[in-house]
């Protein structure tokens, strides 16, 4: 009996102190956080203020390199075009990877703000745009820079590798597949978790959001040219209308998510796009529609894009085509994959979130029909545990207004969003810290 009773007593002891040992580990996170704030925010301001577009990330991916050295990392540079990769081995430990896009958006900045992007660029097609850091990449990577600093201060307190990566190019959806075509897991240590977070523009800043399970959406950008046979607008029954076969089209589209896919599945069918004609009184000879295709399932999504084919070619031949100018269907590449998150993984992050921001700030969201690359970093050779989690932008006050006006609140791609600097890059930072060091098992 007094065995028994030494021994949990004994682990008692050791809960406790194990309790406070993690407390004044986050302690000392909260005062590092508040340390390095200033200078984050300084480098924040510089981010969104001089943005880059996508494949053009130069000196961005230089200011990530040169962060990563002053905390300590073996960095690697140029990695799939402006890829750069951060390294901080630490003993015996999983590894866990990091990662953050870097590129902004072809867009005039309407915010007002005192640093706002007065930026010009070239785009893909050789005009001039407007830049603009509008889906807050400027926030992760300021996040992304905190982290390293503030794990690479703390590094007595864990053990493992650390990877930290910047990746351009997130928002035409090259970036991810580029990297790994040269090889990112080759030059890198294979993690064993890759974690990584997104702004929310319906979200109060402070707040940390999750989805154990589908997080967002595969995105297929796909390409129909209609073809037909013109003519004059007094004499239709000597054409073929490719105005009218691609309505038909558009509509018959819409039945396949309504009709042929399991309600309890999602999807999104969306043409975009019509361009036809030139002028009222002449039936063109061909229309040209660009679609967004978007779903969580592999299966769903195969079954959309034949669905689309057997649809656009029946249609085709109804309106009497020879089978040379039946509808051309093609599929930008790369396809972005869905977002999934590992269930156990993010349920072990959500548990820590909780304890670190408290109960009320870790929300549980829907899953979002966007899309995003990072996917990619959990379907190489070796499939990876992955998780992605929102970070709340809004202005508490902001946000009250909107719910008692029903005004709506910028979204992300919006001219106008502008996230709140604090306590967003604190929440994030504490956020990914406390979710490393979770992984690292020091916590």
């Amino acid at each position: 009996m007094k065995l028994r009773l030494t021994i949990f007593l004994y682990v008692i002891f050791l809960s406790c102190t194990f309790a406070q040992k993690q407390s004044a580990l986050q302690k000392q996170i909260q005062a590092s956080i508040l340390k390095q704030y200033p200078s984050l925010e300084g480098l924040y301001k510089n981010l969104h203020e001089y943005p880059e577009l996508s494949l053009q990330e130069e000196k961005t991916s230089k200011t990530m390199a040169e962060e990563l050295k002053k905390s300590g990392f073996e960095v690697v540079e140029n990695i799939g075009g402006h890829g750069v990769a951060g390294i901080l081995k630490n003993g015996t430990g999983p590894t866990v990877l990091i990662r953050t896009d870097m590129d902004a958006l072809p867009l005039e900045e309407k915010t007002g703000l005192p640093y706002a992007s007065k930026v010009k660029g070239i785009n893909a097609v050789g005009n001039e745009v407007s830049v603009m850091h509008a889906c807050g990449h400027d926030v992760h990577m300021t996040v992304f820079v905190g982290t390293a600093r503030i794990l690479a201060e703390h590094k007595k307190n864990w053990k493992g590798t650390l990877v930290m990566v910047a990746q351009p190019s997130e928002e035409n959806g090259f970036g991810a597949e580029r990297m790994f075509k040269d090889g990112l897991y080759k030059r890198i240590p294979y993690p064993d978790y890759a974690i990584a977070l997104h702004n929310h523009a319906g979200m109060e800043a402070g707040t940390i959001g999750y989805s154990a399970g589908p997080f967002m959406a595969s995105v297929d950008m796909m390409n129909i040219t209609v073809q037909g046979k013109g003519g004059h607008g007094a004499a239709p029954h000597q054409t073929v209308d490719p105005v009218v076969l691609s309505a038909q089209m558009i509509l018959a589209f819409q039945t396949i998510v309504s009709r042929e896919v399991n309600p309890l599945e999602s999807a999104v069918i969306t043409v975009g796009s019509i361009h036809g004609g030139t002028v009222h009184n002449i039936i063109p000879d061909q229309v040209k529609l660009q679609l967004t295709l978007r779903s969580y399932s592999p299966e769903v999504r195969a079954h959309i894009i034949s669905s689309i084919e057997n649809k656009s070619k029946h249609l085709g031949q109804m309106a009497g085509l020879p089978q040379e100018k039946l509808p051309e269907i093609t599929i930008n590449e790369p396809r972005t994959p869905a977002t999934l998150n590992d269930k156990e993984l993010t349920d072990r992050l959500v548990k820590v979130f909780k304890g670190a921001l408290g109960d009320d700030k870790v929300i549980e969201m829907p899953p979002s029909m966007v899309g995003e690359d990072f996917s990619r970093f959990g379907m190489q050779e070796k499939k990876i545990p992955i998780s992605m989690f929102w970070l709340g932008t809004v202005d508490k006050g902001l946000m009250e207004k909107s719910r008692k006006e029903g005004v709506a609140l910028p979204s992300l791609h919006s001219p106008t969003f502008a996230p709140q600097m604090e306590p967003t890059i604190k929440t994030g930072i504490n956020a990914m810290t406390t979710a490393s060091l979770e992984l690292f098992k020091a916590l």
